[in-house]
């Protein structure tokens, strides 16, 4: 590297500046805060671990977003991780062994191989949390709700949600009795909704009527809430066993019927971690923003890797994705600066300032730079024998 651009970072890795960066920090502290009120404990996994548990039952994507190193203690092969959601599963399972359901909450960086999308970040600051123990819908409810209290707490409108279900595909693959690699490649063309190419796949391969139908349908299942409707009366028509996932998705749906300034869609052929989830997934989204900015579902079998099946569902979000839609003012401190005085009554007010929670910039020794250069709006004066703050513009 050119030592004049020494000073560049490899790509979509970013760093946070002023003032942007306390304004992340806070949002943490607001969220983090926001989770505990509704009984989620604050656990902090580490940023390594050896790779075969880090990547337990997680799928390939995982792997390839993963950075493999060696460690150069023990020689086993270690992964950064790259989803922290993973981590707090082998926590349930492995360490805190309750029965109950529990509640657990996380916030941390994580770091991908590549990044998914052009100028997407590599290092994202994930937000998040799961509930482990419960396999009812109820508790889906609770982490969509939670997830859309995340948003709102942030000011973030018009949020549309979009819901789905893996075990509606998950069960019609297998029943269709086609090879792995052509099981592979309907999930590739139904991820695409490439309804054309579905179709000449079926006359080329042996696969009963209604389950060619059924496949073919869930690529137009997707709108508001009629069509679960309309797929009660036609993939549930000829597999009854899909009527307990639909339901399920009927459920949420209905129980976000009183949330204002939300829009949710269904969509039957939505397959976002597949390899992982194994119920209802769901995606927040927000006008103007070309990707989803939450992320959730059920990932009922990750828990059995670990040696303690547990069901769990759940969502993360990027943070540092969540501040450029916040709508809040994020730079509205004012900063006050202090002249160099050895003066008692300066140096007790500086102190009450700082306890009360207010910016106090002090001058230093033989310092050139003048309160609006220090980017302070207010400054400590010396009127009536006392020490007072004053708005620059009004000194």
């Amino acid at each position: 590297m050119n030592k004049n651009n020494r000073w560049l970072l490899p790509e979509g890795v970013d760093e946070i500046l002023p003032p942007k960066a306390i304004a992340l920090e806070k949002i943490c502290r607001e969220l983090i805060d926001l989770y505990i009120t509704w009984g989620y404990e604050f656990v902090i996994p580490p940023m390594i671990e050896y790779l075969d548990s880090l990547l337990t039952a997680t799928g390939e994507d995982l792997d390839l977003q993963t950075y493999k190193i060696t460690d150069q203690v023990s020689g086993r092969l270690m992964g950064i991780r790259a989803d922290i959601t993973p981590q707090v599963a082998r926590i349930d399972a492995h360490l805190l062994k309750e029965d109950a359901p529990t509640r657990l909450c996380y916030l941390g960086s994580v770091l991908h191989s590549r990044s998914n999308s052009f100028a997407d970040s590599r290092c994202p600051l994930q937000l998040g949390a799961e509930l482990f123990g419960h396999n009812e819908v109820s508790s889906d409810i609770e982490i969509v709700r939670l997830m859309l209290a995340t948003l709102d707490s942030l000011k973030i409108n018009n949020v549309c949600i979009d819901i789905g279900h893996i075990g509606i595909f998950r069960y019609l693959i297998s029943e269709s009795k086609l090879n792995p690699e052509k099981k592979s490649e309907v999930f590739e063309i139904i991820k695409r909704k490439a309804k054309d190419e579905l179709q000449y796949l079926f006359k080329e391969s042996k696969i009963d009527d209604n389950n060619s139908k059924a496949l073919l349908d869930i690529i137009d299942l997707h709108g508001d809430v009629t069509v679960l409707d309309d797929a009660m009366m036609s993939v549930a028509k000829f597999f009854p066993e899909i009527k307990k996932d639909i339901n399920e998705i009927k459920i949420l749906v209905e129980s976000l019927s009183n949330q204002s300034d939300l829009s949710v869609n269904v969509d039957l052929a939505e397959l976002r971690g597949y390899n992982y989830h194994t119920g209802m997934i769901y995606t927040a989204y927000v006008p103007n923003e070309g990707k989803g900015i939450a992320f959730g579902g059920r990932y009922n079998d990750i828990g059995s890797a670990f040696g303690r099946a547990r069901p769990a569902t759940g969502f993360s979000a990027d943070v540092k994705q969540l501040l450029e839609l916040d709508s809040r003012i994020v730079n509205n401190e004012n900063r006050i600066f202090s002249p160099k005085s050895s003066d008692i009554k300066l140096i007790k007010k500086i102190q009450e300032l700082r306890e009360e929670g207010k910016i106090v910039i002090e001058e230093l020794e033989g310092q050139k730079h003048n309160a609006i250069e220090m980017k302070c709006n207010q400054s400590l004066v010396f009127e009536n024998n006392n020490w007072i703050i004053k708005d620059n513009k009004k000194i």
